[in-house]
Formats: structure tokens, C-alpha cells, sequence
């Protein structure tokens, strides 16, 4: 039970009317629109269109490095990342997420990652192969020894997104969801699709060498 008392020079007349107005639950009081403008959407519609357009030119900017480095190897990675920017974007929209600045920050960071791991097991590959094993043993052995190093560094940064999703706030949490979104999807990329994609082209091609530069085995003759 709450009491109240309306105090200040009022008439009988007017302390009850004021008081029927108060239990009523609104004030005669309507809102008058004087001027009205939209300044905040566009600039975030603008910045968000060029933070999308920095992260595409970013995008293909690492396809086409990572393409030269490393020629067909390349294009796998490539392939994979794409699908792994295919599988954030789509666990955002599942989740209701908006796509911020911050958290188009967070697919740059995503893409960075996701390339390292397919280097970092492209290059473990590429010493298997050079130390004469088969086209299975190498491809076998080098994603066994980069599993660690991958594994390592994308729980690291998930640890760090999650406890930013946890105590963060707004723009920060943003970069959080997108980052957490993009280590697992990246983790899946690079162990599961890169080496399924890898095994296909094994399969369908039949290639005789791998395409890496291998030591000459043997005794050399003049």
C-alpha cells in the first residue's frame, strides 16, 4: 500500500483533479514533433558499407597471397575460406546477430586466422613430403603435427572472445560474437573441410607428386 501527498499552492478543486489525472497513469501532456531528421543510421549504414567493402578487398588480398605462395595449395585455402565466411555469416543470422563495425573487425581477425592454419598445415605437408614419405603419409602426418599449434591458438582466442562476450559491452561485445563465431567455424574449416578437400583432389586426380618441391633421393653421379 503506497501513500501519497501533493503538496505546493493548490485549490481543493485543483489538488483533485490533479489527483484523478496521477491515478489515471497519464498527463495531458502530447508530444509535439517540432523537426525531425536521421543522422546516426546513415553514418553507421556508411560505415558499415565500407567496413564490408575493407574486409572483401582484405579477402581476396589474402586469397590471391596465399594463391602465389602457394599455388593449387592456395586455391584450397581459398576454397575454405569461403566457406568459412559462408558459415559466420550464417550462424549471425541464426542467432539474431547485427553486423557491426566492430564485429566486421572481428571476420577480418577470422580471416587472418583461418589462413594461418591452412599455412601453418601446408607447411607441415610440404616437409612430410620433402622427407620422402607417400602423398597419404605426408598429408596424414603434416595435419597431425599442425593439429596442436592450430588447436592452441584458436582456443586461446576463443578463451579471450568468450570473456569478452561475458564482461564486455556494445561495441565490444560485437567483436566478441563475431570472433567467437569465426575461431569455430575457422577450426572446423581447416582440420575437416581443408583435408576433405585435399583427399577429393587425391581421389579424383590421381596426381603422381605433390605439387611441393621435393629433395633428389639418391647417389648423384658425374
Amino acid at each position: 500500500l503506497f501513500r501519497s501527498q501533493i503538496s505546493g499552492n493548490f485549490t481543493t478543486q485543483e489538488a483533485n483533479d490533479l489527483s484523478l489525472l496521477l491515478r489515471a497513469g497519464a498527463l495531458p501532456a502530447p508530444l509535439t514533433v517540432i523537426e525531425e531528421r536521421t543522422v546516426g543510421p546513415t553514418l553507421g549504414a556508411d560505415s558499415i558499407a565500407s567496413g564490408r567493402d575493407a574486409a572483401l578487398i582484405g579477402m581476396a588480398a589474402v586469397s590471391v597471397l596465399v594463391i602465389v605462395s602457394y599455388a593449387l595449395w592456395g586455391v584450397f585455402a581459398t576454397i575454405a575460406l569461403a566457406v568459412n565466411m559462408v558459415f559466420i555469416f550464417a550462424m549471425l543470422s541464426i542467432f539474431g546477430a547485427t553486423l557491426t563495425l566492430p564485429g566486421i573487425a572481428g571476420i577480418v581477425l577470422t580471416i587472418g586466422m583461418a589462413v594461418d592454419a591452412n599455412v601453418l598445415i601446408f607447411e607441415r605437408i610440404r616437409e612430410e613430403w620433402m622427407a620422402g614419405r607417400t602423398q597419404i603419409a605426408a598429408i596424414d602426418a603434416g595435419f597431425a603435427r599442425a593439429m596442436s599449434a592450430v588447436v592452441d591458438t584458436n582456443l586461446t582466442a576463443l578463451i579471450s572472445a568468450l570473456a569478452l562476450m561475458s564482461f564486455g559491452v556494445g561495441p565490444v561485445r560485437g567483436f566478441a560474437v563475431t570472433l567467437t563465431f569465426g575461431v569455430i567455424t575457422s577450426l572446423f574449416t581447416a582440420v575437416m573441410l581443408t583435408r576433405l578437400i585435399i583427399m577429393a583432389w587425391l581421389h579424383y586426380c590421381k596426381p603422381k607428386e605433390l605439387p611441393f618441391p621435393r629433395k633428389v633421393q639418391g647417389d648423384i653421379h658425374v
